[in-house]
């Protein structure tokens, strides 16, 4: 489980989502709630439509709240939740088909700003065929929020993201986890056990009655795709338009672990191409005179720092050290854009010093970006709790995969989780109307395109793929080619798909 633009600091808040299926999630969870309009709509209710009282957003955007059960399991309890949505209006009424709704990546990122972003990056013809929908989800302020309230040290992202010792142990990655999850459960309070891809998925469909849609066109990215996945099965009939881009592997039983494990592969899948961009001539941040030295360097140089950290008063930790080093390659590897903050950090740390640390978000927002991103991993699916278990699996990554150093393998803190799943994951199915179609770059290190094709085959005939020969995160619009976004754009403008799958140079 990327819907911003990545430095450093930003990325530690957008990737406590964890998820992001890949995507480093955008969050905005530091909008202030009480700007959006507090009348509460049910799924079969009239919506109080205003302006979202955030600065920035195009003046045609506003907000509404849609209330819903907290578990749909037992509806008529009286405990819901507030789901704040966001919509910018068909440009042309009379060629108005229906709602467009975006499912933002993580867990932990919303989409209530990309009406007035994102959104304005389709074509005409799409933007005066749709309401384009946003949408924080459950548990992602300014809807109904949550937080772990966990320690400062805790937020840091070689944290989150379990990056084994050194020398390889998981030790004190089950102490964090046993930690951290004990703090969300103190302090997450009772939706904590109640946020999942199926919760969402439901919302989704609430969403839908709410707006007065018979059916809803949603376009996913990255672990979105997950949650448009898992909607597309539990409500075929309502979805009209389906566009699913960055996808996630629909393991139903491993679909929150694929997710982690599938950076070992997608780091891989990329490496070569920062190597190629990191030895041209010309370059201003050149790091070696040929692509094949470009690797054993980062290995090196990652080593030197796991054995001599250098301090980095402000950062979180406050040392850059190798770990913190292949996080940082990980997170490039987003966005070939952001090539050169890798480049930079590569060659400052060479040479003994550390950039300056980046502005990042206030910790109010990485606190509830966490927090729902740990809810949805951990409720999902049940994770082993034996660290001999985890310390096998990294050993093994380590050998194999030493530019991720076991990370995937490793234990997060739903190792320790106190809840188990409510109930069992959605398995995706070729089940359905033949009306999904599939975006993905060929070299993406959140969502592989190994694990895309597995849900491409789940979803049969159902689903037709376009692959672009490109590196990054975020197919359409974003980092794919300019074949794959005219197929797409197409699709959503007249449903219109390639009669078979294709490949986009």
């Amino acid at each position: 489980m990327k819907q911003i633009k990545k430095s450093t600091a930003t990325l530690i808040a957008a990737s406590a989502a964890v998820l992001g299926l890949g995507t480093p999630a955008t969050s905005t969870a530091s909008a202030a709630a009480s700007a959006v309009p507090t009348a509460a709509s049910g799924a079969t209710g009239t919506l109080k439509w205003a302006d979202c009282g955030r600065p920035g957003l195009d003046e045609r955007q506003q907000c509404a709240t849609v209330t819903v059960p907290m578990d749909y399991a037992h509806p008529g309890d009286g405990r819901t939740v507030d789901l704040v949505i966001s919509r910018i209006r068909s440009e042309k009424p009379s060629a108005r088909r229906g709602a467009l709704l975006m499912i933002p990546g993580g867990p932990g990122g919303d989409s209530l700003a990309d009406p007035s972003g994102k959104g304005q990056k389709l074509p005409q013809d799409v933007r005066d065929g749709y309401d384009l929908i946003g949408f924080a989800p459950r548990g992602q302020a300014p809807s109904t929020a949550v937080s772990c309230g966990l320690d400062h040290d805790d937020l840091a992202l070689t944290r989150l993201r379990p990056w084994p010792a050194p020398d390889g142990s998981v030790t004190e990655n089950l102490a964090t986890a046993r930690r951290t999850a004990e703090a969300c459960a103190r302090n997450g309070g009772e939706l904590m056990k109640h946020i999942s891809s199926v919760d969402e998925a439901r919302d989704i469909d609430s969403v839908r009655a709410a707006l007065g849609e018979r059916k809803l066109s949603v376009w996913g990215v990255s672990y979105g795709t997950y949650v448009g996945s898992v909607y597309s099965q539990l409500f075929p009939r309502r979805t009209d338009r389906v566009v699913l881009d960055s996808n996630d592997n629909p393991d139903p039983v491993r679909v929150e672990r694929a997710w982690l494990g599938a950076f070992e592969r997608g780091v891989e899948d990329n490496f070569p191409v920062f190597a190629d961009w990191a030895a041209k001539p010309g370059n201003r941040y050149r790091l070696a005179d040929t692509a094949a030295e470009v690797r054993p360097l980062v290995l090196r140089l990652a080593a030197r720092l796991d054995r001599d950290p250098l301090p980095w008063p402000g950062a979180n930790p406050e040392e850059l050290n190798g770990n913190v080093l292949r996080q940082t390659m990980l997170n490039a590897f987003y966005d070939p854009d952001d090539y050169p903050m890798l480049a930079q950090l590569i060659l400052a740390a060479q040479k003994g010093e550390v950039p300056p640390v980046p502005a990042g978000p206030p910790e109010s927002v990485l606190q509830n970006v966490s927090a729902v991103g740990a809810a949805t991993i951990c409720n999902d699916a049940a994770w082993p709790t034996s660290s001999a278990f985890y310390q096998k699996a990294v050993d093994k990554s380590r050998a194999r995969y030493p530019l991720t150093a076991g990370m995937p393998r490793n234990a997060m803190l739903c190792a320790a989780w106190p809840y188990a799943p409510k109930q069992a994951p959605v398995r995706i199915t070729d089940q359905g109307p033949a009306n999904v179609l599939l975006i993905q770059n060929e070299r993406d290190v959140a969502t592989p395109l190994a694990g895309a094709r597995k849900l491409r085959t789940a979803f049969g005939d159902r689903a037709v793929m376009v692959v672009n020969d490109s590196a990054g995160h975020d197919a359409y619009l974003d980092n794919g080619t300019a074949c794959g976004d005219r197929i797409v754009s197409r699709f959503l403008a007249t449903g219109e798909r390639p009669a078979r799958d294709r490949y986009c140079r």
